[in-house]
């Protein structure tokens, strides 16, 4: 009887071990995500200095306080929520500055999506307003369909959209509503 009781035991325990066996997966991803929801981020950064290079010239600087770290998403971003400062490099080292109250950077496009507040001051005193603006780094392109307004050495421009190399040497305020002469 002892025999009987042991055999069933055995084949039991056997079954348990292989139904176990079988039913794991190796799914590492999955098991990297234990804890972590999908709509929280993977990292939170503090004190943000990141700089932009292009053949080993810096073209970019943005600096923030806070930046939430979205990389475990199929379209991996950077959320930047208290706020950033970018400076942008032309070719011959000119500085333009830009402020923001809030900024997402996506990280496959390399395409900076800044909010709220926007203000550009270029190395020649050119000052953009507006509520979004988008800064492609690798053209090195700015642009925006939200109104702005333009300040330049003559004229304030207000329109409807503004599109620009990182230079400004070729800046256009898109359908314009209105423009102020200033005097010297």
């Amino acid at each position: 009887m002892k025999k009987n009781n042991i055999y069933y035991l055995v084949n039991i325990v056997t079954i348990i071990i292989v139904t176990m066996f079988f039913s794991c997966n190796n799914n590492f991803k999955e098991v990297q995500k234990i804890g972590i929801s999908e709509n929280e981020p993977i990292g939170i950064d503090y004190n943000i200095n990141l700089k932009y290079t292009d053949s080993g010239r810096v073209t970019a600087n943005l600096i923030s306080a806070k930046t939430l770290d979205y990389s475990n998403r199929n379209f991996p971003f950077r959320e930047f929520t208290e706020g950033v400062i970018l400076y942008i490099y032309d070719s011959d080292n000119k500085k333009s500055t830009i402020v923001a109250d809030y900024a997402i950077i996506y990280t496959q496009t390399d395409l900076i999506d800044l909010q709220n507040n926007v203000l550009i001051t270029t190395h020649d005193n050119q000052v953009l307003k507006t509520e979004q603006l988008f800064y492609d780094q690798k053209k090195e392109w700015l642009y925006t369909n939200k109104p702005v307004s333009f300040k330049t050495d003559q004229d304030i421009i207000d329109g409807n959209g503004f599109d620009s190399n990182s230079k400004f040497t070729n800046a256009e305020v898109l359908e314009v509503t209105g423009i102020i002469t200033l005097e010297d």
